[in-house]
C-alpha cells in the first residue's frame, strides 16, 4: 500500500503533537505579568454590572480582574460581597481572608472584612480560626461594643468559655473603662466557679459606677459565697 507524502506528515505530525504535555486551563489562564490596568478595566465593568444588579456578568469581570492582577485587593472585595449577599458563604470566607491580607491600610472596608469573616467562621463552628479573627476585629472596631456579646455568647453557647473569656478580656484592652464588660465577664467567671477573678470584675464594674446599687450588691453577694 502506497501512502502519500502529505498522509505520512500528518501521521508524523500527529504523533509528534501527542507526545507534548498540553498545558491544563488552569495554567493558560495564568497571566505571564501583572497587568494592571487591565485589572482596572475589568473591575469597572464589573462595577458597571453590579449596580445593573447584573450579578453574573459582574462576577465574570471581577474574575477576570484577578487573574490580570491577584492583587487586585478591590476586585477581590467586591466579589466577596456578591458571594456573601448569594449566600454562598464558602466561597466567601477565602476571598474575605485574602482581602484583608491585601489591603494593608486599616479602611472602612476591612475592617467589615474582619467582623463578617468572623461571623462566618463562627456560623460554620470553625472556632478556632474564628478566634484570631474575632479578636482582630475587636481591636480595629473599637466602638462597636455590640459585637463583642454576640462573639462571646456564641462561644459560651458553643461550650468553649475560655474563648468567651478570651473576647472580654481582649475588648477590655480597648475599652477598660466599659463597666458592663467587666460585669458580663464577671458573671461569666462566676458561673465558671473561678470567684476571686469574678469579683475583681465586680469591682472594677463598681469602679467606673460608684452609684450603682446593682454592681455594689453583686460585690456582696460574691463576697459572702466566698466567704461561706
Amino acid at each position: 500500500m502506497k501512502i502519500s507524502f502529505r498522509a505520512l506528515l500528518s501521521i508524523v505530525l500527529f504523533t509528534t503533537l501527542s507526545a507534548v504535555a498540553l498545558p491544563s486551563l488552569a495554567q493558560s489562564r495564568a497571566p505571564a505579568v501583572i497587568d494592571t490596568e487591565l485589572a482596572q478595566t475589568h473591575y469597572r465593568r464589573g462595577n458597571t454590572y453590579n449596580n445593573m444588579e447584573r450579578y453574573e456578568e459582574a462576577i465574570e469581570e471581577y474574575q477576570l480582574s484577578i487573574t490580570a492582577d491577584p492583587n487586585f485587593a478591590d476586585s477581590v472585595r467586591n466579589l466577596a460581597n456578591i458571594f456573601y449577599f448569594q449566600e454562598r458563604y464558602e466561597d466567601t470566607i477565602p476571598l474575605l481572608q485574602r482581602f484583608i491580607v491585601l489591603q494593608k491600610e486599616t479602611i472602612a472596608g476591612k475592617i467589615a472584612a474582619y467582623n463578617t469573616l468572623g461571623q462566618l467562621l463562627r456560623d460554620a463552628k470553625r472556632y478556632d480560626e474564628a478566634i484570631e479573627v474575632d479578636e482582630l476585629a475587636i481591636e480595629h472596631d473599637k466602638e462597636n461594643s455590640s459585637q463583642v456579646y454576640v462573639m462571646a455568647n456564641t462561644y459560651f453557647n458553643a461550650n468553649r468559655t475560655d474563648d468567651a473569656v478570651r473576647i472580654y478580656k481582649k475588648a477590655l484592652t480597648v475599652t477598660p473603662n466599659d463597666a458592663f464588660i467587666h460585669r458580663s465577664l464577671g458573671r461569666m467567671l462566676e458561673d465558671e466557679g473561678r470567684l476571686q477573678e469574678a469579683l475583681l470584675e465586680y469591682r472594677a464594674a463598681a469602679n467606673l459606677n460608684p452609684d450603682s446599687q446593682f454592681y455594689r450588691e453583686l460585690i456582696m453577694g460574691l463576697e459572702a459565697r466566698i466567704a461561706q
